[in-house]
């Protein structure tokens, strides 16, 4: 299947980042990797746009990264849901199914 338009992968990103770290915590590239697999690969993200994203994330205080060191030394940033970033979860999932809903009805996405 083909990749999403950037416009419209760009603002379902929070949605996408938000839904993943809700399953538990996970580092950047690992954010990337189960959103590809878990949308058959029509959303994914590059590198260079995730971290100011997840950086965005979490100034705003909906998750929080912390550094770990891995087994051979290296360290990475593993990002995990904040309980605002919980409660933030579940009206922006309302509202991309109102935003859904009537993009159907406008346009029958779902008999496309």
């Amino acid at each position: 299947m083909k990749a999403v338009d950037a416009q419209i992968k760009r603002g379902s990103a929070e949605l996408a980042v938000l839904s993943v770290l809700c399953e538990g915590a996970l580092h950047g590239y690992e954010i990337a990797k189960q959103i590809a697999e878990q949308t058959g690969g029509v959303l994914t993200f590059d590198m260079a746009s995730l971290y100011p994203m997840l950086y965005r994330l979490e100034k705003r205080g909906w998750i929080r990264g912390e550094w770990e060191t891995v087994k051979n030394g290296r360290q990475r940033r593993c990002y995990k849901l904040t309980g605002v970033g919980k409660a933030k979860l579940v009206p922006l999932r309302r509202q991309w199914k109102v935003f859904f809903h009537a993009l159907d009805r406008l346009a029958g996405v779902s008999r496309a």
